[in-house]
């Protein structure tokens, strides 16, 4: 990690940063998510989906997983040859991707990583960007960091009309849409050049079991671990047949370059032209 070392600070295989940022993220999430990930319906059809585009756009490219959590999309693309160096700025996440067997992690946020303005070729930006206030200006430092014909590559939350307890818990500052984020990274100076809905069949289920819910006052468990750990378990019988089909027909679609209309997440992949 030659790129990285300048400035940075090396203690059991993690590079650290000089001075910390505060980050819109409960201290314990990645804990959590550490006990959800490996087994979840929804990391794992969400890795797939990310790692079919990032073969196709940018299968080559030094991928900077930025605010990758525990590193589960980091050591999927890691595991699938495309050399990832994760940058985190929790340290138990970072802990948690090393544990993964995760080769190159850095602690800090990408404004203090040390990385040069254009010299990024590949960076994702997986359910980072809602936990930015300012995200045209966050999308506008990540433009500049990338290198000319460099790609990023984005999954957010979608529509505001999902908003509930859970997004307030995450430190969600907005959900997005495919046209509005699309918008942004065109204010920005990215030409776009995919973007699509995904997790189709989750929209009606979060609508009336989470937003709803909580817009009513009746919402209250919404931070309660053991109902993360509940919602992410594998299904049963025909609720996972069903799932797993679709699931399957998704990512059939991305893998084709197609768009999924609805969903309750955005992935969109946009690159630096100039």
């Amino acid at each position: 990690m030659s790129e990285l070392t300048s400035g940075l600070i090396e203690r059991d295989g993690i590079l650290f940063a000089a001075t910390e940022a505060p980050v819109s993220y409960p201290e314990a999430g990645n804990e959590l998510y550490f006990r959800i990930e490996e087994n979840s319906f929804w990391f794992k059809h969400r890795n797939a989906c990310i790692l079919s585009v990032v073969q196709r756009f940018a299968p080559h490219a030094h991928f900077f997983d930025v605010g990758g959590g525990n590193g589960y999309v980091s050591h999927s693309l890691q595991e699938n040859g495309i050399r990832t160096t994760l940058i985190e700025p929790g340290l138990q996440g970072c802990v948690n991707a090393r544990k993964r067997g995760l080769k190159r992690v850095v602690c800090t946020t990408l404004e203090n990583a040390g990385l040069g303005q254009g010299t990024v070729p590949a960076m994702g930006l997986f359910d980072v960007v809602e936990h930015i206030e300012d995200d045209v200006s966050f999308l506008r430092s990540a433009y500049e960091m990338l290198e000319v014909g460099g790609t990023v590559f984005i999954t957010v939350p979608a529509y505001n009309f999902l908003w509930s307890n859970e997004d307030v818990d995450a430190g969600h500052f907005r959900r997005h849409t495919v046209r509005g984020l699309t918008g942004k990274l065109k204010e920005v100076g990215f030409e776009v050049l995919y973007g699509s809905y995904f997790f189709s069949i989750l929209t009606l289920p979060i609508l009336l079991f989470r937003s709803i819910p909580s817009r009513l006052g009746m919402n209250k468990g919404s931070n309660d671990p053991d109902k993360h750990v509940q919602e992410h378990a594998p299904k049963k019988g025909l609720m996972d047949s069903l799932m797993n089909r679709v699931w399957g027909a998704e990512l059939g679609r991305v893998k084709k370059g197609g768009r999924i209309p609805f969903g309750s997440s955005c992935l969109l992949v946009a690159r630096r032209v100039r």
